[in-house]
């Protein structure tokens, strides 16, 4: 598999980075694939409703009634029948841009199954409503599409009659016709809808909204292409006659040239054999297990903020076990945990700086404990030669941080780096360990673990718990949020010339001054 995905990765990093110098890391689409999905099926949904309002079910009625749409009110019933098209269109690039961006970068498989195994009936559904909605407006595509569509369906051995006999002839079509269309084309949506909904049920705070600028942005744009490149009909159906040759959406209707170059039942073995292979994907090779978060109970003290932060709702909370007088204790489903880390660096006990006892902090991940993470940190230091030094901690799925290793730099890679409790960053300062860190990791807005970025960011700006003291110099902390080997040197490169120019040492309280001293003694 990794043959296959390197080449998707390689093109998708390129042109991540492309978008993110043009638009930003923010107005990035590939930020939001799944959010502009939902973005486009809003549109949809809206924009079909208004169109109901003038549609006429029947047999000629049908096509008559679009026309009027299309050509008479063409400034605002005509504009919103070209947006529905378009964005239809867009939903199902959309959608299938990010599953292939799922599989590119490896985050369909583990604890991620569930939503990758109910994303693929969705394809389906998909498909369904937009064949359709052609049916509907009764031209020639759309009886090219009803001839091969029952045709197809025919080559299953389901229904007691051949539904093409009903396009044999005018006098075999009926207006009930129209009126199966619009219950299936407002039945397969909502259908649709509910897998969308049950498809994030294992993701928190999962993004359904793309930022304001992109939404507007792109809705701009389906906006021109619709004033400029109407949607048209192909003229009237006339079931007299062989509806040949037709314009193909090929969004939506690419699968009716494979039925005729091959045989329905061929086409049907191609897609439903598809359909389960895909799903098999997660599992084929199985994603190697990875230690699930252990819960403390003698330092955990219920404040909820590990079962907050978990991206992956794999932290409930449940009722206190022990006879410590707190109401509520975290519960970690080893099914759902990926083994990010995020929920250590969100407890508030994860404390360097305690000397007293054991380091246990109230949630831990079993492979690198908050005690092992400090005498990770503090050996690193130990390696720094020259000045300025600096400690870089980095994502395991980003870059390789150990090649920036030098003789003033020293790299901790993380699981993630949102695994680092902000204290950390305190304790290294405050310590002289090093004269600056550094913080990289994945591409903002593109974390492996989703939230990893966004809540560094906001605990290091003091918007989250638990917050970044205020006492730390902000001008020897640098985040850097990229991939890019090139980018993440000329940063290094940079910070290190900033702290050369800075005093040697960063003025602390008293009490921090005299840890100093004792750091000091210690490697003395």
């Amino acid at each position: 598999m990794n043959a296959v995905r390197a080449p998707l990765r390689f093109l998708f990093e390129h042109a991540e980075n492309l978008f993110d110098r043009i638009f930003g890391p923010r107005w990035n689409p590939f930020s939001c694939l799944g959010a502009l999905g939902w973005y486009y099926f809003w549109i949809v949904c809206g924009t079909g409703l208004y169109l109901f309002i003038f549609f006429d079910t029947g047999v000629h009625e049908a096509y008559r009634s679009v026309e009027y749409m299309t050509h008479e009110q063409w400034y605002l019933a005509g504009v919103m029948r070209s947006l529905h098209r378009y964005a239809s269109d867009a939903m199902v690039v959309m959608v299938v841009v990010h599953m292939l961006r799922e599989f590119a970068f490896d985050r369909y498989r583990g604890a991620r199954w569930y939503s990758w195994l109910t994303g693929i009936p969705t394809l389906w559904f998909l498909f369904a409503a937009g064949i359709t909605g052609y049916w509907m407006v009764w031209d020639r595509l759309a009886q090219y599409i009803a001839i091969a569509t029952s045709e197809w369906l025919d080559a299953l051995p389901l229904f007691g009659e051949q539904i093409a006999r009903n396009f044999a002839s005018p006098a075999q079509l009926s207006d009930r016709f129209f009126t199966l269309m619009i219950f299936m084309h407002v039945a397969v949506p909502l259908v649709l809808l509910f897998i969308m909904w049950f498809h994030l049920q294992r993701v928190n705070y999962a993004k359904v909204n793309p930022a304001r600028g992109l939404a507007i942005g792109t809705a701009a744009m389906l906006l021109v292409l619709s004033l400029v490149v109407p949607a048209m009909s192909q003229g009237p159906a006339d079931l007299a006659q062989v509806p040949t040759p037709v314009k193909l959406d090929w969004y939506y209707l690419w699968v009716y040239p494979l039925i005729e170059a091959t045989s329905p039942l061929f086409t049907w073995a191609v897609l439903v054999g598809g359909s389960f292979a895909l799903m098999a994907l997660p599992w084929v090779p199985p994603e190697k297990k990875v230690a699930a978060a252990v819960v403390n109970l003698e330092s955990c003290n219920g404040c909820r903020r590990c079962a907050t932060d978990c991206p992956f709702a794999a932290i409930r909370m449940g009722r206190r076990t022990d006879d410590r007088p707190f109401p509520e204790e975290p519960v970690v489903d080893p099914g759902l945990c990926v083994g990010c880390g995020i929920c250590a660096g969100a407890c508030p006990t994860a404390m360097p700086f305690r000397r007293m006892g054991e380091l246990v902090a109230g949630i831990e991940i079993p492979d690198l404990t908050t005690a092992a993470l400090r005498d990770k940190v503090e050996a690193a230091s130990r390696g720094l030669r020259a000045r300025p030094r600096i400690l870089v901690f980095g994502c395991d799925h980003g870059a390789k941080v150990a090649n920036f290793a030098a003789p003033g730099i020293a790299a901790v890679s993380l699981p993630c780096t949102g695994m680092l409790p902000p204290p950390f960053v305190d304790y290294i300062l405050s310590r002289d360990l090093a004269d600056g860190v550094v913080l990289t990791g994945c591409r903002n807005a593109h974390c492996r673990a989703r939230l990893g970025v966004r809540w560094t960011e906001e605990r290091i700006e003091g918007a989250r718990d638990p917050a970044l003291r205020a006492r730390v110099p902000r001008d020897r902390l640098v985040r850097i949020w990229t991939s890019d080997k090139g980018a993440i040197a000329a940063e290094l490169s940079a910070f290190a010339a900033q702290l050369a120019a800075l005093k040697p040492a960063p003025s602390f309280p008293p009490a921090d001054k005299r840890r100093v001293a004792e750091a000091a003694g210690e490697r003395a």
